[in-house]
Order: structure tokens, then sequence, then C-alpha cells
């Protein structure tokens, strides 16, 4: 039983060694370690400051959006809403250029709402290249992702609140004011947190909506350095800027975030509202509608342009099959790699807990987290000045964008699967001791059967997050490996927007129909178990 928690020992410090020796070859090529001539530099100093400006009002609509829409799913039971809480899970892991193809197809120039207008002589009132398409992009992307941890907030109070409100019949306000905002204000620093940090690390959407120097973001100034400028040293000190704010920003969210108050009673089942009237009724309608209308239709427009002419000549060029397997098999082992080294180091961390040694605990886990502070391009400009010292960068491709995928999916296997683990840990420690069932024989018997739908849902996660990357296919793609996402990204970039249109479409089902699958593969095996 000894050994078997040294195994997260060991993976953490591979993912250790990995990280720091690509922040030793950033410090190796930057010309100085004072990051601070990062600010001296105008335009550097203008790309910090528009980071901060468009993740601070992503987070700011994203949030503050959010806020009445989660009150009014918690409030409303009506046809479709568990649909609706669905749809919103899939913007989690949807690939960002399929959403960026969506919204172009409805809010870009030759868009569905530029069609519209053009009937009536009339021109949109704005471009979506540009600060106004990060911001589209990030609330489609946040908004829904935001809704839910503040709806799951909501869900957490118990029934007996709801039915002693109901007795003392409180108004809307005075229940909101007193029972529901405590909740909400607790989990709110840990939301607004987390989205700012999505956006402010932003890639994808910037590369593909940025348009110009003007919207350029540091993770975008990065990749330009050393892309198309070849400029390493610029490359790695904005590496190293980008790094030091994104360990600050977490360092802070850290702090402010606090974990929600445990509650004694029952969670409520049904929520009924006291006091109920058609304002509020139609005050929550419109909301929902607002949210459904922000999400619903990019998806849709994915789907019906995607059925074009172009449709069979896209399905039939061997460069789109080419793309489609190498973002399946990067997706595989990134997941396989994710899933593995999140067990291994759970596996320690949970029985330290189980022994009270939780801040060891907190420490191994912050190492597998450590992606969060240091962002995949970051980690893919340090490789890739490291691999240049011995050998052909490009020629090692594959591996890296492999591995750093899976290093990225890490943080959101450990989110996943550390409750579960140690609550099975906490059920069956006693029982597996008297029984004598110990390391493999255990995993087999027990962990694996107990948390096999956690186990699934870490998995989808990490192949979806995988297959839907942009940041280090970007700086090691080429014209003979590459993913889905980067062929997706040369097609917008090239203006072949209806081959582009039946990429999207393709990526859309992959994600769906692998969350689908997963669900009805987990449902089947427990019919199966129950007969």
């Amino acid at each position: 039983m000894n050994a078997i928690p040294k195994i997260g020992i060991g993976v953490a410090i591979l993912v250790a060694t990995f990280v720091i020796s690509a922040l030793a070859a950033l410090l190796l090529q930057a010309p100085s370690l004072n990051v601070m001539h990062v600010w001296q530099d105008p335009y550097y100093r203008h790309v910090t400051q528009f980071s901060f400006y468009q993740a601070s009002l992503s987070m700011l609509l994203s949030v503050g959006f959010a806020l009445p829409v989660a009150h009014a799913l918690y409030r409303r039971r009506f046809c479709g809403r568990a649909l609706l809480i669905k749809l919103f899970a899939t913007t989690l892991v949807l690939p960002v250029l399929v959403g960026v193809f969506g919204l172009l197809a409805i809010y870009g120039n030759s868009g569905l709402l530029a069609s519209l207008l053009a009937w009536f002589d009339s021109k949109l009132p704005f471009s979506i290249y540009g600060l106004n398409g990060i911001l589209l992009a990030h609330l489609f992307f946040n908004l829904p992702y935001a809704s839910r941890l503040l709806l799951q907030a909501l869900e957490s109070i118990p029934a007996e609140q709801h039915k002693l409100c109901a007795h003392l019949g409180m108004s809307h306000w005075h229940k909101f004011r007193w029972v529901e905002w405590p909740r909400l204000r607790q989990q709110l620093p840990h939301v607004c947190g987390l989205v700012f940090m999505l956006c402010f690390t932003s890639f994808a959407t910037v590369m593909a909506l940025g348009g110009g120097p003007k919207s350029t973001t540091i993770e975008l100034a990065i990749y330009q350095a050393i892309k198309f400028d070849f400029d390493l040293q610029a490359g790695a000190l904005l590496a190293l800027w980008q790094m030091l704010l994104c360990g600050l920003l977490s360092l802070s969210i850290s702090r402010l975030a606090k974990p929600l108050a445990i509650t004694t009673g029952r969670q409520a089942s049904d929520y009924v509202v006291s006091r109920d009237n058609r304002k509020a009724q139609c005050w929550d309608g419109a909301w929902i509608f607002l949210a459904l209308l922000l999400v619903l239709p990019p998806l849709v427009m994915v789907i019906l342009s995607g059925l074009n002419s172009q449709l069979f000549h896209v399905l039939s060029d061997e460069q789109f099959w080419r793309a489609l397997w190498a973002s399946l098999q990067v997706a595989l082992l990134a997941s396989v790699v994710a899933v593995s080294a999140g067990v291994a180091i759970l596996i320690t961390t949970r029985a330290w807990r189980l022994q009270q040694h939780n801040r060891k605990a907190d420490q191994l886990e912050l190492i597998g987290a450590i992606i969060l502070v240091t962002p995949g391009l970051v980690i893919s400009t340090g490789l890739f000045l490291l691999l240049r010292i011995w050998t052909d960068a490009f020629s090692l491709a594959y591996w890296v964008v492999f591995f750093v995928n899976g290093l990225m999916a890490l943080p959101y296997v450990l989110k996943t699967l550390a409750q579960p683990m140690l609550h099975i840990a906490q059920q069956y420690q006693w029982l597996c001791a008297s029984l004598g069932i110990k390391g493999w024989q255990r995993l087999q018997v027990i962990e694996l059967r107990a948390l096999r739908k956690p186990l699934a849902h870490a998995f989808a996660i990490s192949f979806l997050l995988s297959m839907g990357d942009l940041s280090a296919i970007a700086l090691f793609g080429s014209q003979e490996f590459r993913t889905l996402p980067l062929y997706l990204f040369q097609l917008l970039g090239s203006y072949q927007m209806q081959a582009a249109a039946v990429v999207s479409l393709t990526l859309l089902l992959l994600s769906v129909g692998c969350f689908a699958l997963i669900e009805r593969l987990f449902h089947s095996h427990s019919k199966v178990k129950q007969c």
C-alpha cells in the first residue's frame, strides 16, 4: 500500500520537470531577466493593457448577464430545461473556432444579419472583428459556463430554507437578498476569477477575431513574435511576462475565492416560487430567451452552413482526412495521458488526505494544475526554444502537441476526479483493508467500477479540449502535420467559407457525438448492472 502513493509523486516530478525545462529555455533566450522591460516598450505595454481591458469587459459582461440567467433557470421549471442546461455545458468543450465560425455566420460582414439588413438597404452598425467580436465570442463561451456554476450554488440551498421563506411570505426581493444572494456572493469571486483567466489567456478567439495590432493580446503577440518574425528573444520575454501575470492573477483569485459553507439540510429537488406573478414570470422568461438567443443560433448556423455544395468536395479531400486523423490521434493520446496522470496524482493526494496531510496534498495537486499559471502557448514556446538547440523542433511536433494538450487537460481531470476518488476511499478503505484487497486488484475491483461515470466524464472533457485546441498546433503545425482546428483556421484565413463550414460542422458533430456516446455507454452499462 505504501508503494502506490509514490506513483503520484513520480508523475508530479515529470510534470514539474517538463514545465521547468520549458521555463529554463525561456530564461536562456530572454535578453534580460527583467520582464519590466516589456512595460517600457509602447507596443507591448498596449498589448498588456488590451489583454486586461478585454478580459475585464468580458468577465463583467459574462458574469453580469449570467446572474439573472442562473436565477431564472433556478426559479423556473419548463419543458426543455434539462436540455438547455446540457446545451450550456457544450460551450465549455466546444472547439473555439466552431463557435467563432457560428458567430461569423450570423454577425459577420457576409453573415445572416448583414444579409437581412441588406434587404432594407442598411449595413451592420458594427464590425465583428476587433474588440466587438472578442467580447461577443467570450460572452458566447463564458456566459453559459458561468450560469451553470452560479446555478449549482443556488441549488445547494436546503429545501428547509425555501419552506421557511414560503411560510414567512417573503417577497422575491427579500428572498433573493437574504437567502439566494449570500450563496451567489460566496461563489462570485471564484466564477469571476475563472472567467477572467479564461478570457485573459484566450488565444484562438483573439487570433480569429482580433482584427490587427490594435486588438492583440499577450499570447497572440508571443505567437506573432516566434511564428512570423522569428524574434525568439521577444517571444521568450513576453512568455515570461505572461507567466508572471498569470501567476499573480492566480494567487489573487485563490485569496479572494472562499469555499461554500456546508449545510446540513437536504437540497431542494423542486423549487416553488412563492408569491409568483406575471411580472416575475416575464422577467425570468426574457433572460432565458436572451441566453438561448445567444447560444443556439450560432450552433444552428454551423449545421445549416455546413450542408453546402462543398460538402462532398471537402469529404473527398485527402488533407481533410489527414487533419481529422491527426486530431483524433492527438486527442486520444492526450486524454489517456491526462486521465492516467490525474489518477496517479490523486491516488497519492487522497492517501495523504486520509492521513490528515492536507497541505502536502494541496501542494501536489497544485503541481498538476501548474498549466493554469503557465498557458499552453507559453509551454509550447519554451519547448520550441529548447528543442531547436539539439534537433529540428518541427520533427517532434506530434509528440510535443499531444503532450502539451495532455498537460492542459490535467487540471480539468483533477477537478473532476478529486472528490469522487476521495469519497470512494473514505467509503471502502476499511472494507478493502479487512479483505486484503490492495494495489491493482483494488483499482480493478473497486475503483474502476465505482468511478466509471466521473472517469468517463474526465476522459470526454480531456478528449474534446485536446481535439479543439489551437495553441500548441499553431506553433508546431505545418503542411505535413495539422489538426482540424488548424485546418479550419487556414480555411478561414483564406476566405474559403464554405469549406470552413463543412470542417466546423465536422468538429461540432465530433464534440456532441463524443459526449452522447460516452453518456449512452455509461447508461447501457448501468442497465446491464441492474439486470
